[in-house]
């Protein structure tokens, strides 16, 4: 079910999304869809792939051995949580 709203946007806010509507063809209602979605909704799984890609190697110039990395990790948080 889809709820109609009602939203108050300065000068300068309106005249960039009349600006953007022009040049795309969308509604204005679409590109504040737009918007929302790409700021409070789920991240889409082409975004997910493309991040967990851009990470890839990132940590490929490092000299030391991850597993002991990380049982150094667990030794500190042991003694911190029996603190």
């Amino acid at each position: 079910m889809a709820r109609r709203t009602q939203i108050t946007l300065s000068e300068a806010q309106y005249a960039r999304l009349k600006d953007e509507s022009e040049r795309t063809g969308a509604s204005l209602s679409e590109l504040v869809r737009r918007a929302i979605e790409d700021s409070y909704g789920l991240p889409r799984m082409d975004d997910a792939r493309s991040a967990l890609q851009d990470s890839f190697g990132a940590w490929g110039d490092r000299d030391f051995d991850g597993a002991k990395y990380v049982e150094r990790l667990r030794r500190g948080m042991a003694r911190r949580l029996a603190e």
